[in-house]
């Protein structure tokens, strides 16, 4: 066994159990630099979020936010190479990486990085092959709790290629703020491998660390929508066995349809989080506490689209269950839930977004389902419907439910868990979107 095995055997056997758990509440019990925007696009050159992820802490992946079993020593890796892929949303001439230390109670030391173009598996083009510095040194080292951007870089970026991160850590570094966002992948590799074409004896990784968000240098006017929510905006938990998700398809939506002049072009930015609540944390920070980081700091943010409740909603199935920790205090009401989507259009009105909200999707089937959680769901969607202080509601429940029994989702949609839609599914999301009201 090489060494990046021996290393990693057991977290990937121990991450296994905390991603396990994540999967399987998501499936069974729901299962940088903060800036305000205006709501037009801004005009003149200007640094554009392409893509991002929301991040958690490693040490709470357990959605009940009890730690997985990982010992400290299978948590800290020294002297290995970090390799994530991700897509971005819209092209631009330069680009800048986010490295993010927002969960570490440590120092981050990062001793190299580079990005360049993936050609499948972890490989890279060595043609586009760029290093990335940090006010013009090859490494920098991140405070807990804090954010850093790289340099730009003259680096060509086409919406929907695959964009690769490499990262050194010379040092003990342990894992600490990560993301499960499923359309990406990590690898790992003994050494300073940043350079590598291929990584030597690499390893595939179950979480993707520290590469919070990329951002491109636009001299045009781009709008930048973020889709906030729980699993249903994450994706990847469809049946398809893919990284499939309805802010990806509203982004494929929003490239091959017509669009006037220079309003054609938007970002769309997947900040899901599996198992997260509006309310109250557990898998991740409540939607209430990471609502400022994830979606008003990001950069040229014009738009958000926000779908939270369903965790907070279906959970209270689970009150007083064998087996489960959900204290009664968690049981929110209508007016609860109502009280926490104003707060968020709030902040992001106060911010010059535009808001756009979304209703929750039906779940009968589901072990979220029973008449009092039911009762919830229509009581949230009704006062959704009303609003009159945001700029468009979108109908995700009138888009993906079954008109035949309207309590559940359409079965042509429904993964299999009655709660999560499958890829039509999830098209059919995107296309419940005004695509002008994104370009507006």
């Amino acid at each position: 066994m090489t060494l990046v095995s021996h290393r990693f055997a057991g977290i990937g056997a121990r991450l296994a159990t905390g991603m396990l758990c994540l999967a399987l509440f998501a499936a069974v019990a729901h299962a940088a630099t903060p800036s305000g925007a205006p709501a037009a696009p801004i005009a003149g050159e200007h640094w554009v979020g392409s893509w991002a992820a929301a991040p958690l802490d490693f040490r709470q992946l357990s959605p009940l936010g009890t730690p997985p079993p990982v010992a400290p020593e299978d948590r800290a890796f020294p002297g290995l190479t970090l390799r994530q892929q991700l897509q971005p949303s819209v092209g631009g001439s330069r680009l800048r990486v986010r490295f993010s230390n927002r969960f570490g109670t440590a120092p981050l030391a990062v001793s190299a990085a580079s990005v360049a173009r993936g050609t499948g598996g972890g490989a890279i083009s060595p043609a586009s092959l760029q290093p990335l510095r940090f006010e013009g040194r090859p490494g920098l080292t991140i405070a807990p709790g804090a954010d850093a951007w790289s340099d730009g870089i003259d680096f060509a970026v086409e919406a929907g290629q695959t964009l690769v991160v490499s990262s050194y850590f010379e040092r003990s570094t342990p894992l600490s703020t990560v993301h499960l966002q499923p359309s990406n992948a990590t690898w790992m590799s003994n050494g300073n491998a940043v350079s590598a074409p291929r990584l030597p004896d690499a390893q595939r990784v179950p979480v993707n660390a520290f590469v919070t968000g990329v951002d491109v240098w636009a001299a045009r006017a781009i709008r930048t929508v973020v889709a906030f929510g729980d699993s249903i905006t994450a994706g990847g938990l469809d049946g398809d066995g893919g990284g499939n998700s309805y802010p990806q398809q509203l982004a494929t939506l929003l490239r091959k349809s017509p669009g006037p002049g220079a309003a054609r072009e938007v970002a769309v930015l997947n900040v899901g989080i599996g198992g997260n609540r509006l309310l109250y944390g557990g898998a991740g920070q409540s939607g209430l506490a990471r609502f400022g980081a994830d979606v008003l700091g990001q950069s040229g943010v014009t738009h958000v689209i926000v779908l939270m409740g369903t965790n907070d909603i279906g959970r209270t199935a689970f009150i007083g269950a064998p087996g489960q920790v959900v204290p009664a205090s968690e049981i929110p009401t209508p007016e609860q839930l109502q009280a926490g989507l104003q707060q968020l259009v709030r902040q992001a009105r106060e911010k010059g977004l535009k808001v756009l909200l979304g209703t929750i999707p039906p779940f009968g089937g589901s072990s979220y389902w029973n008449e009092h959680t039911e009762a919830l769901r229509g009581a949230v969607n009704r006062w959704i419907r009303g609003r009159q202080d945001v700029d468009a509601v979108v109908d995700f429940d009138a888009a993906v439910r079954n008109p035949a029994q309207p309590l559940a989702l359409l079965p042509a949609y429904d993964s299999g868990d009655h709660l999560h839609p499958n890829a039509a599914g999830l098209a059919a999301m995107a296309g419940a979107v005004d695509l002008q009201e994104l370009r507006e």
